[in-house]
């Protein structure tokens, strides 16, 4: 697929994945979700969501590091501040000829545009928090984030 695609793709998964309701409840049971999704799968992942940036839900999996705390946390600030899913707003620098780190103006030690940060988008509202995921290449963890979301939300359809 080209760049336009993936991006294309990307803004479709943002428009599909859109809750009627998140509180603490929904961010345990997708936090316990996802976690499960991961340990079935051996993946080595650390896990946060947060709303309205309070951590609602957080687990670390055997062979995550605390190198994962930092990449959760600059992910987690790119869709803070674009309320975009950060693979979205890295492959749009991408597709416009550009560097996220180069040409954002923003800190990198701050913020990452790499893969596995998703907006928790509610309907009506807009984005209220973050579901992120780290510890695999970063279209893995954006694919594990977003497999996940869309069993969880078809589950409560």
């Amino acid at each position: 697929m080209s760049g336009r695609d993936v991006l294309d793709e990307l803004v479709a998964q943002e428009e599909r994945l859109v809750f009627d309701r998140f509180d603490e409840d929904t961010a345990w049971e997708l936090g316990v979700a996802l976690r499960e999704a991961a340990r079935s799968a051996g993946l080595p992942i650390a896990i946060s969501i947060r709303r309205n940036r309070q951590r609602l839900f957080h687990a670390a999996l055997p062979g995550s590091s605390a190198d994962n705390e930092g990449w959760l946390a600059r992910k987690s600030a790119v869709v803070d501040r674009y309320g975009q899913s950060s693979l979205r707003v890295g492959e749009q620098f991408r597709v416009d000829g550009k560097s996220f780190e180069a040409d954002s103006r923003l800190d990198p030690a701050v913020f990452a545009a790499h893969g596995g940060a998703f907006p928790i988008l509610l309907r009506g509202t807009g984005c209220i928090g973050t579901v992120a995921v780290s510890g695999l290449p970063q279209r893995e963890d954006h694919r594990l984030v977003v497999e996940t979301l869309e069993a969880f939300l078809a589950a409560r359809a």
